[in-house]
């Protein structure tokens, strides 16, 4: 690996094990093995770093979401979001320490600018995605109007059983209560 690539392995590491706000740099160069220089040189600033980190590891994390649903799922979007429900609620325990960071870094976007703009690209990409594996089309055919609709509702039912699952773990439903509120939300009284 690359200085640059040991320092974001470093910030993820440090993203779970202390959090986002509890990381130093010295944190982060001790858990990379590089030197504390070099987060500047490779990033600009540490908050930079751990924005990246922070990034970087929830979009690995929705890696997940998709192979699991474009690998298995073949039936209409209903089916598609069941699918990625169950992924969700699966993979959440195991990435409960990345989420808390999430939130940290959400957190301090109102009062860092960088912060903010990684967040509001991160959150058009993650909608762009989200609506284009419910739909199962190409991200790019994926018109802006949908991305605002459909992508968003999506993205707030990921971002609201992330934090529902820090808050209390026992609150999550399960994957069928799940969809019977889409369904009574979208068609009440059927």
């Amino acid at each position: 690996m690359s200085q640059r690539e040991d320092l974001l392995a470093g910030a993820k590491k440090c993203l779970i094990e202390k959090g986002y706000s509890k990381t130093t740099a010295r944190d982060i160069a001790a858990a990379s093995g590089a030197h504390l220089a070099s987060i500047g040189y490779h990033f600009g600033s540490k908050d930079n770093l751990m924005n990246t980190a922070v990034i970087e590891a929830t979009s690995e994390w929705g890696n997940v979401f998709d192979r699991a649903v474009r690998e298995t799922a073949t039936g209409s979007p209903e089916e598609r979001i069941r699918l990625l429900v169950t992924v969700l609620f699966e993979s959440i325990p195991e990435q409960r320490d990345l989420m808390v960071a999430g939130v940290e870094a959400y957190a301090q976007s109102p009062f860092n600018e960088d912060i903010r703009a990684a967040l509001t690209e991160g959150h058009q990409e993650a909608r762009r995605e989200l609506a284009a594996l419910i739909l199962d089309v190409p991200s790019d055919q994926v018109d802006p109007g949908t991305v605002a609709g459909l992508g968003s509702m999506i993205y707030n039912i990921v971002t609201g059983y992330v934090q529902q699952y820090i808050v209390d773990p026992n609150s999550l439903p399960t994957v069928d209560q799940a969809m019977e509120g889409l369904r009574a939300l979208v068609s009440p009284g059927t």
